[in-house]
């Protein structure tokens, strides 16, 4: 019989999942949308993650009364302390996320096609990724399989950082006194989509935290 923690605690984990899925979805429509600058897709991206704060807010709630009546220790402890920080890295991905909406539709018919294509598709193609792995690590219980998906979130982190310098130095060779706006503009833009799978390798960090052990990691 499950305990009544135990059901609390797969009640947080569906609502973590629940944000992390519109995350996922928010992000695959706006790789979709990049090449050809779909306004439409932009907008939907934005409706995957309406009132984030709200639901944020209401999966706390529900861990701080997890905490009060259960006073979880060692190990459950652990999980119940990480899903408390999860949700407010999954909240600011979600920021994040809108930010880079507004801020990409702002410039998108501004920048050349090939530029968008050979950069911005495959650096928000990794945030995706490393979104896409994270979430299967919430559901993943073998120790060996949690370390070595954490691996490969590093890795897609690792991949927009890369990519993200790349395009910079690219756009600054392009850029004079008329164009430079637009393209600050769209590396403002893109920074945006670094700190999503950045959030990504932080909510990765805490997974491990919570079903390995250790320390918390920045």
């Amino acid at each position: 019989m499950v305990s009544k923690f135990q059901t609390s605690l797969n009640e947080i984990k569906t609502k973590i999942l629940h944000i992390g899925e519109g995350l996922l979805e928010a992000n695959s429509l706006i790789n979709e949308a990049l090449a050809t600058c779909n306004h439409d897709k932009f907008t939907e991206a934005r409706g995957k993650i309406k009132n984030i704060g709200a639901k944020a807010d209401d999966i706390d709630n529900n861990i701080i009364k997890v905490l009060a009546l259960y006073t979880p220790e060692a190990r459950d402890l652990r999980q119940v302390v990480a899903y408390l920080k999860i949700t407010n890295e999954l909240s600011r991905a979600c920021s994040n996320t809108r930010s880079f909406v507004r801020g990409f539709t702002d410039v998108c018919t501004d920048v050349d096609v090939a530029t968008i294509n050979e950069y911005a598709v495959p650096m928000q193609t990794s945030t995706v990724k490393a979104i896409k792995l994270t979430l299967s690590m919430i559901e993943c219980s073998d120790t060996e399989e949690i370390q070595e998906l954490y691996n490969e979130v590093l890795i897609e982190e690792n991949k927009t950082d890369d990519l993200y310098e790349m395009v910079e130095r690219n756009l600054f060779q392009q850029a004079d006194g008329q164009s430079f706006e637009k393209f600050h503009k769209m590396l403002r833009a893109l920074r945006k989509s670094g700190k999503i799978a950045s959030r990504a390798i932080s909510i990765a960090n805490l997974l491990v935290y919570a079903k390995v052990g250790g320390n918390f990691h920045n």
